[in-house]
């Protein structure tokens, strides 16, 4: 097992601190609040001479991710972080990114998107970008960003899958957020992600390749469906990853994270952060004799449907909370792909969706508590007075 530290460090100093680990080729970034430390601390790594990284500073997320792109094509280990607004700016070349099949690692610190102007956090940026064609990996805490980051590059540069990864977490509540964090040998992370040797590279003379080239009618669909085979190929190769980082680590990650699911009659669903506060409730309510649960999906892409649908088995009832609104006029995100995920079980849960923390809107254990008081009610009486709700919200 890996030695290690605890040391207190904040959610975006933990991200840098993974990224000065990894020590990237590149790194190409532009500053937006909360993000800013990461690229900041990292910033700080270079200019003291601790890692060899070509730091590239950029005049907007725009130039960030298109110089990512040359970086990435060349053949370099490449990585950036954004938030919000930024990664909105990114949107063409983030879509490049992911149909290129680059690896690039990008750490996205949750936060709303604008208009009106907010700096806290909801999952409106990422989730905007959820079929953009790039992995996405949702922490609950510093702990999860600075382990998830590490696995990133071994996920993104793996053979089989080769699409870039977003390692998301929350704007200020994790992000700045000082957390004590387990933190690994330098050489042992440098011995598990290995060294980068590219399937292809611009610079490769003797090779020569084609990045980017206009694409129609003749070519572009088939390069859409290998891009859909390999996100679905990442669902068989990314366990394989899981398991060399627990012999490496002695810690174990999965697609989802369940809590007190075996014998739950009704559970919540939910991301990153809100998981901690949800957990501490489950544990007052069974202090209660009500048998509740919690599942958090790790990974929105790409999405653990089996995993997600086996979780929720047992249960009765499910509340799925999405911090994003699709506008679609039939609930978030998340609860969208849960619904679709339960379909098909012969036995499926009621479920039913609460948007809430928009904007930063705080969450508090007596509203979570709302939620499962409500889904009890549904399962004891099979009917749902709305299908999607507003949690926290003054109407």
């Amino acid at each position: 097992m890996a030695k290690s530290k605890f040391v207190p460090m904040t959610g975006d100093e933990v991200a840098a601190y993974a990224m000065k680990q990894v020590e990237p080729d590149v790194v190409a970034a532009y500053p937006i609040t909360p993000q800013t430390e990461i690229v900041m601390n990292f910033a700080q790594y270079v200019a003291d001479g601790k890692v060899k990284t070509e730091m590239i500073p950029v005049e907007s997320e725009h130039s960030a991710m298109s110089a990512c792109i040359g970086a990435a094509a060349a053949g370099a280990r490449t990585m950036t972080a954004t938030s919000a607004n930024g990664l909105a700016l990114m949107w063409e070349v983030v879509y490049i990114a992911a149909s290129t099949r680059l690896p690039i690692v990008m750490p996205v610190v949750n936060r709303a998107l604008s208009a009106p102007i907010n700096i806290h956090c909801d999952h409106s940026d990422s989730m905007g970008a959820r079929d953009s064609g790039w992995i996405q990996i949702y922490c609950e805490n510093a702990q999860e960003v600075y382990e998830s980051i590490i696995m990133a590059v071994k996920i993104a540069e793996h053979l089989e899958i080769l699409l870039p990864v977003m390692v998301c977490q929350d704007g200020f509540i994790t992000s700045h957020a000082i957390e004590g964090v387990e933190l690994f040998d330098d050489k042992v992370v440098k011995g598990f992600i290995g060294e980068y040797k590219p399937k292809y590279s611009l610079l490769d003379v003797d090779n020569p390749i084609t990045v980017g080239p206009l694409d129609l009618q003749d070519f572009y669909f088939e390069h859409k469906r290998q891009q859909s085979e390999a996100m679905r190929k990442a669902l068989e190769a990314i366990p394989q990853i899981f398991d060399e980082f627990e012999k490496t680590f002695g810690k174990r990650h999965n697609f989802i994270d369940g809590y007190r699911l075996e014998d739950a009659e009704v559970a919540i669903c939910v991301l990153s952060s809100t998981a901690g506060t949800a957990r501490g409730v489950v544990d007052r309510l069974r202090n209660k004799g009500v048998k509740a649960g919690l599942l958090k999906p790790r990974f929105f892409r790409p999405f653990p449907r089996e995993a997600i649908a086996k979780g929720l088995s047992r249960v009765k009832a499910v509340a799925v909370l999405d911090r994003s609104e699709s506008f679609s006029g039939e609930g978030g995100p998340l609860f969208s792909e849960i619904k679709a995920a339960l379909y098909e079980e012969k036995s499926r849960p009621l479920v039913t969706n609460y948007i809430y923390g928009l904007g930063g809107r705080d969450v508090f254990g007596e509203d979570i508590e709302k939620v499962y008081t409500e889904i009890l009610e549904i399962a004891k009486t099979g009917k749902m007075k709305e299908k999607i709700n507003f949690l926290g919200v003054r109407e």
